[in-house]
C-alpha cells in the first residue's frame, strides 16, 4: 500500500468521523433547543393561563356587580305600598291608601257613567280610577318631599360640619339638626338618632333612612357616616364636600329649568288651549256645544279627546323633563 493510498484513507476516515460527530451535534442542539422551546413554551403557557384566571375572575367579578345593580334597580321598581307611605311622609297604614283607591275608582267610574262612555272605556277608567291616579298623587307627595329635603340639606350638613368643628359627637350634632330644622330633614334625623338610642349604630340608622329617602345625597351621607365608623376618618371633610355637590347640583339644576323653560311654557299652552277655547265658546253661546253633552256620540268625542289630550300632555312631559 503506497503512502497516497494511506493518506486518502485517513482522509476518508476523518471525514466521516466529523460527519458523524456534526450530526450528533447538531441533534443535540436541536435537542435542547427543542427542550428549550418546551420549557419557555409550558412557562408561557402557564402565564396565560394565569392571565386568562384574571380576566375571568375580573370579568365574574363585573357580573356580580352588574347583577347586584340590576337587582337593586328591581328592589327600587318593587317598592311596596308602605315603603312609598313613609317616603311621602304619611304615618297611616296601607288601608287607608287602598280604602282611597276605591273611592277614587267608584268617582272614575262615576264620571264615566256620567258621560255615558262605552264599555272599553268605562272599564279603562275604573282601572286609571283604583291603579293610576292614587299612585299618581302618591308620586307626586314623594317628589314634592323629596325636593324639599334637598332644599335644606346642604344648610343642614354646614350646621354638621360646624358642630364637629366646634367638638360635639356626631350623635349630638344629629340631634341638633333634628331639633333646628323643621319639615323633612328635620324628621329623617330625628328617626335616625332615635334608632341610635336603642342600639342602633348610626351608620347603620342612616343606611336604613336611605330606604326612607332614596336621594344619592342621603346615600352619600350613610357612606360618610359609615367610613368614619370603621376608619376615624375627617367627618367634616366628607360633609363639606357634599355640601358643595348638593349646591352644584341645585345650580345645575337651576340652569336647566331655565332654559327649558321655553318649552315647559309652549307645552302648558298647548295642553291648556283645547278646555280654554271649548270653555269660552260653551260660555258665548251654550247651545253650540250642548250636543258634546247630551249625544252620545258627543260624550264619546269628549272622552277620547280627553284621552289623546292626557296622552299628548305626558309624552311633551317627558320630552322636558331633565335629570340631575
Amino acid at each position: 500500500m503506497t503512502i497516497i493510498q494511506i493518506i486518502l484513507i485517513a482522509a476518508i476516515v476523518f471525514l466521516i468521523v466529523g460527519v458523524v460527530m456534526f450530526i450528533a451535534m447538531n441533534t443535540g442542539a436541536k435537542q435542547s433547543k427543542k427542550n428549550i422551546e418546551m420549557i419557555r413554551g409550558k412557562s408561557t403557557g402557564e402565564v396565560r393561563v394565569d392571565e386568562k384566571d384574571l380576566q375571568n375572575k375580573r370579568r365574574a367579578e363585573i357580573a356580580r356587580k352588574l347583577k347586584s345593580s340590576k337587582d337593586e334597580e328591581g328592589n327600587k321598581d318593587k317598592v311596596s305600598i308602605s315603603l312609598k307611605l313613609e317616603q311621602a311622609g304619611l304615618s297611616g297604614k296601607t288601608t287607608k291608601f287602598w280604602v282611597l283607591s276605591v273611592v277614587s275608582c267608584f268617582a272614575f267610574l262615576g264620571l264615566a257613567k256620567y258621560l255615558e262612555a262605552e264599555p272599553h272605556i268605562l272599564v279603562m277608567m275604573g282601572i286609571v280610577g283604583f291603579m293610576g291616579f292614587p299612585r299618581f298623587i302618591l308620586r307626586k307627595m314623594i317628589l314634592k318631599r323629596q325636593k324639599e329635603f334637598l332644599e335644606e340639606f346642604s344648610d343642614a350638613l354646614d350646621a354638621v360640619v360646624r358642630l364637629l368643628q366646634a367638638g360635639m359627637p356626631v350623635g349630638e350634632a344629629v340631634l341638633m339638626i333634628s331639633r333646628e330644622f323643621e319639615g323633612p330633614v328635620g324628621e329623617e334625623m330625628s328617626i335616625i338618632y332615635d334608632k341610635q338610642k336603642i342600639g342602633i349604630p348610626l351608620h347603620e340608622a342612616a343606611l336604613e333612612g336611605t330606604k326612607r329617602m332614596p336621594l344619592p345625597e342621603m346615600k352619600m351621607f350613610a357612606a360618610g357616616l359609615s367610613i368614619q365608623a370603621q376608619t376615624g376618618s375627617s367627618l367634616s371633610e366628607v360633609l363639606t364636600n357634599l355640601s358643595r355637590v348638593i349646591r352644584a347640583r341645585f345650580r345645575l339644576k337651576r340652569k336647566v329649568m331655565a332654559l327649558s323653560s321655553e318649552a315647559i311654557a309652549s307645552a302648558s299652552i298647548i295642553g291648556a288651549l283645547p278646555p280654554l277655547v271649548g270653555a269660552g265658546l260653551y260660555a258665548v253661546n251654550p247651545d253650540y256645544l250642548e250636543p258634546m253633552f247630551t249625544t252620545e256620540e258627543g260624550r264619546g268625542m269628549l272622552m277620547n279627546s280627553a284621552i289623546w289630550m292626557t296622552c299628548g300632555v305626558l309624552v311633551m312631559k317627558k320630552m322636558i323633563n331633565f335629570r340631575i
